[in-house]
């Protein structure tokens, strides 16, 4: 048997000092080189979006606050007064209404026409779905400016649109799709159908994979039709989905240029003109005013913000 002799407190000390001096010469410990790795990787992303994000952002705030052109920029009197002269902007108020109109129209209907494609092409019983998943998804990756440029053709008053309409006698004469206002801006929402629902409804098919096969099934067994199965059984288990796309389409079409800028030039005179579009306009075209141009921006941005934040509230029903 042994017995413990307790060290004196002077002992305890000197062999604490010395443990230290023993981890110290080991250098960093596991979980400090770890943190300390986690911090290298993190630090210049972190500088990196703030440089090429949040930085730009404030500056633009900045200028939205001058007058001025090139290096004679300076605060205006009162500050507001780009803000205040937007509202006051007939082109300003007119490309919002059409923006508006675009997003009205364009996003319910995309959406319900991904949402009804990507549920008959979940069904198992489909043959060649591979081949007619690729076929509606396409022109999501066809370039903006082929596609604008394939539709200012077909669009055309001697186009293919108007020869196959006289053909079967719908028109006697031919129209001028993109020199009329509202024929242009129609061309524009046709554009976006054709274009972004199949991008769409690559997510809506993404989400129906994660629906048990057996909820439909017990639906079917209780006497449910494909209607009543697709309303009350696949579109509640889809609502995340749902929200998310909303969100992005809804943001995609307050930010829209390239259908305004390639398909109809904004024309006839700004009557299909997007926000965007006219935010390039101002800035670089027609005597360029960039302080005037950064209010134009961050009404967008409010714009989008405000959007998005009454879908999550509306589409959020959690308790």
């Amino acid at each position: 048997m042994s017995i413990s002799v307790p060290k004196a407190p002077g002992t305890r000390k000197a062999e604490k000092k010395s443990q230290k001096g023993r981890e110290h010469r080991r250098g960093l410990t596991v979980a400090q080189k770890r943190n300390l790795t986690g911090w290298s990787f993190l630090i210049p992303a972190s500088f990196l979006i703030f440089l090429m994000n949040f930085y730009p952002m404030v500056k633009a705030f900045i200028l939205s606050l001058q007058t001025g052109r090139g290096a004679n920029m300076k605060f205006a009197e009162p500050l507001w007064y780009n803000y205040q002269r937007l509202f006051n902007d007939q082109i300003f108020i007119l490309t919002l209404k059409n923006t508006f109109l675009y997003l009205i129209i364009q996003v319910p209907i995309m959406l319900v026409l991904a949402l009804i494609l990507a549920n008959i092409l979940n069904k198992r019983d489909l043959r060649f779905k591979a081949f007619w998943r690729t076929i509606i998804f396409l022109p999501a990756a066809v370039s903006l400016v082929s596609y604008s440029l394939v539709f200012r053709t077909l669009f055309a008053k001697d186009g293919f649109i108007n020869d196959i309409l006289q053909a079967v006698g719908i028109l006697d004469d031919p129209i001028n799709w993109l020199g009329q206002p509202n024929t242009a801006r129609f061309v524009i929402i046709i554009g976006l159908i054709w274009r972004w629902t199949g991008y769409n409804m690559i997510f809506y098919l993404a989400a129906l994979q994660n629906i048990e096969y057996s909820s439909l099934e017990a639906a079917k067994i209780d006497g449910a039709n494909s209607i009543q199965t697709f309303w009350y059984v696949t579109v509640p288990q889809l609502k995340p989905m749902i929200l998310l796309t909303a969100i992005m389409s809804t943001n995609g079409t307050l930010q829209l240029f390239d259908e305004s800028w390639n398909l109809t030039q904004g024309g006839p005179a700004h009557q299909s003109m997007t926000m965007s579009h006219y935010l390039y306009e101002v800035s670089f075209q027609k005597n360029p005013n960039f302080g005037y141009a950064a209010a134009l921006s961050y009404v967008i941005l409010i714009l989008v913000a405000i959007l998005a934040l009454i879908q999550m509230k509306v589409g959020d029903k959690r308790d």
